[in-house]
């Protein structure tokens, strides 16, 4: 899977509360997004979420890898914006 996509999902599924939520903004099924973040968790060799069946929460490295992924997130989307701004010129 790609990995930045996975963050994304990463990142939505946290902001959303749950995979479900997460699935309709993402515009994947539940199913997928529970493959991204599985994919995540098995690249990195740890949980990042622990899961019940009403309700999800971050485990201790999953809140610090939450916040890296954003910074990362965020400085793409800065160098996105920097680029197309290059284009009007």
């Amino acid at each position: 899977m790609d990995l930045f996509r996975s963050m994304q999902v990463f990142v939505a599924t946290v902001q959303a509360g749950s995979m479900s939520s997460a699935a309709a903004q993402v515009g994947l099924s539940p199913a997928m997004v529970g493959q991204h973040v599985a994919a995540l968790e098995e690249r990195l060799g740890t949980r990042l979420l622990n899961r019940t069946t009403r309700r999800q929460s971050l485990t201790d490295f999953g809140a610090s890898y939450i916040e890296q992924c954003r910074d990362i997130l965020d400085r793409v989307a800065i160098a996105d914006r920097e680029a197309e701004a290059l284009e009007v010129l």
